[in-house]
């Protein structure tokens, strides 16, 4: 299946009081680069990110966005300062001793409580492969959402490229049936030179035979149109493989174009050349649609 390497994927999930929304989405790029932008308290799920995008995707620019709302995951934990609170008490009834008061009079443990640093408020240690666990899930969701969309980009791009190599392959049918035709006009007018020049009827027909052999020989396409076509063969493979094909395709298609640049130039042959001209044109507008394919 043919994929596109532009997509765009969103997911958005609740898990364990984390609100967690994943963005991905991807251009056209030579190989795989990935960019992951995370809160900074959850960057140590960083690699584990990577690790999923590689194994989705083969090759373009991708760029992954993570935003996080713990807020209700958060957990508080109160610790008693004992030997400052002992301290404190111990001062507060030395206090009461100099002002002939029972302590519990004057002071009570509320009180005592908000004295600096009795009470310490802290957040409870993260569960970080929870954490990790949960960004990933959706993750995972957002990658799906993005390959659908590669894939259906994917189908209305191999369509158009299986279009355009019926095209050439009609075009290379065109080639082949004319290229004949070359060599017998090139005799006839040949025969027709020497007549002129030698200003006689009788003409050796074996050294016009073996003119007209030589510039067959030539002319001749039959191993370029041979190789077009299975070059074409090969592309058509592609289109149904599982695999990313991108970069063989853009290979391929260059030795396509190599094809046709060499007929062009050994045919000298105005219908033929014209014939080249629309094999170039299709040529390049489907190596423009296989720098997006992946």
């Amino acid at each position: 299946m043919v994929k596109s390497m532009t997509g765009y994927g969103r997911a958005r999930q609740t898990l364990n009081g984390r609100d967690i929304t994943v963005e991905v989405r991807s251009v056209n790029n030579r190989y795989l680069d990935t960019t992951v932008k995370l809160p900074r308290a959850y960057v140590f799920a960083e690699d584990a990110i990577r690790r999923r995008v590689q194994g989705a995707v083969s090759r373009g620019k991708v760029d992954v966005f993570v935003t996080i709302d713990a807020t209700a995951a958060d957990t508080a934990v109160v610790t008693v300062n004992e030997p400052l609170a002992e301290a404190y008490f111990a001062a507060l009834r030395r206090l009461a001793e100099l002002d002939g008061r029972a302590l519990h009079g004057a002071y009570d443990m509320a009180d005592v409580a908000r004295f600096p640093d009795v009470l310490t408020v802290t957040k409870a240690e993260a569960d970080l492969e929870g954490a990790q666990a949960d960004i990933c899930a959706v993750l995972e969701e957002a990658l799906s959402a993005y390959n659908a969309m590669r894939a259906t980009e994917g189908e209305k791009l191999a369509a158009d490229i299986a279009s355009r190599l019926d095209t050439i392959g009609s075009l290379t049918g065109t080639v082949e049936a004319r290229s004949p035709e070359t060599v017998r006009e090139y005799r006839e007018k040949l025969t027709a030179r020497m007549k002129e020049v030698l200003q006689s009827t009788t003409i050796e027909e074996s050294r016009i035979l073996t003119e007209a052999a030589l510039y067959a020989d030539k002319i001749a396409v039959d191993e370029e149109t041979v190789r077009l076509r299975s070059h074409l063969s090969q592309l058509r493979d592609m289109l149904s493989s599982d695999e990313p094909m991108g970069r063989k395709m853009d290979f391929l298609i260059q030795e396509v174009n190599r094809e046709s640049n060499t007929i062009g130039s050994k045919c000298n042959d105005l219908e033929i050349a014209r014939v080249v001209v629309q094999l170039k044109a299709e040529i390049e507008k489907i190596r423009e649609q296989v720098q997006n394919i992946e």
